[in-house]
């Protein structure tokens, strides 16, 4: 893992700028591999979802369990601080009161004064025809603005990673990213503050997946917060 590379300025502009950043090589092909090949080994996961059944899309996630591998794991306690006074000038000019903790288990004690306690870190798996319809993953009352994204796989075509911004009295904005293995995107779990003439506002925004035309694709999705 190459965290320490990354330039978390440039993250935090990108941030404040459109609501996401797009991190290059963050895991090693060795790294996405090794999560890949263990996508079939049952005692890491806590529950599996078939995006069919809830209309949901097409493919299948599996939610980790407590412990979480010390990739994840490490990925989570190391990313988040770097997030967090991000989320905070968001607030502040968004006029939330919410403040968020600098450090990672911090926040987790605040999950659990919500209830919240069960591992929202998953893996993602789909095929030709796989997608996933548009969404936000805040699993209770308390959640943290930014999750992110890990592509752990190349040989596929389609499978685009969609973002779609919705802002008051006006059409939706599509964004659409391609990352490559290992990279990583930051974005937001809910709104973004957008800048108007008169101050800011909440522009809500959703994600998904475009349609896998060939080939199988696999993501690690990195959400913060605990669920109830």
């Amino acid at each position: 893992m190459k965290l320490e590379n990354i330039n978390w300025q440039a993250v935090t502009e990108a941030m404040h700028a459109q609501g996401y950043a797009v991190v290059k090589d963050v895991l090693t092909a060795k790294e996405c591999d090794g999560l890949v090949k263990a996508y079939n080994e049952p005692e890491h996961y806590r529950k599996t979802i078939s995006m069919e059944r809830y209309r949901f899309g097409q493919g299948e996630y599996k939610y980790f369990s407590y412990p979480l591998p010390p990739l994840i794991q490490q990925l989570r306690e190391q990313v988040y601080p770097q997030l967090a006074p991000i989320a905070n000038d968001w607030m502040r000019v968004l006029k939330i009161p919410t403040v968020y903790p600098a450090e990672f288990e911090a926040l987790q004690a605040v999950c659990r004064e919500h209830q919240q306690t069960q591992p929202t870190v998953l893996i993602l798996q789909y095929g030709r025809g796989g997608h996933n319809t548009l969404h936000q993953d805040l699993y209770g009352d308390f959640f943290f603005p930014f999750q992110l994204v890990v592509c752990l796989s190349e040989d596929y075509t389609g499978g685009e990673f969609v973002l779609i911004e919705q802002r008051p009295r006006a059409q939706s904005k599509a964004i659409v990213l391609r990352p490559g293995k290992g990279d990583m995107v930051i974005f937001t779990t809910n709104f973004r503050p957008a800048k108007s003439t008169t101050g800011y506002y909440r522009a809500n925004m959703k994600h998904g997946v475009s349609e896998v035309r060939n080939g199988s694709r696999y993501t690690l999705g990195v959400i913060f917060h605990d669920a109830k």
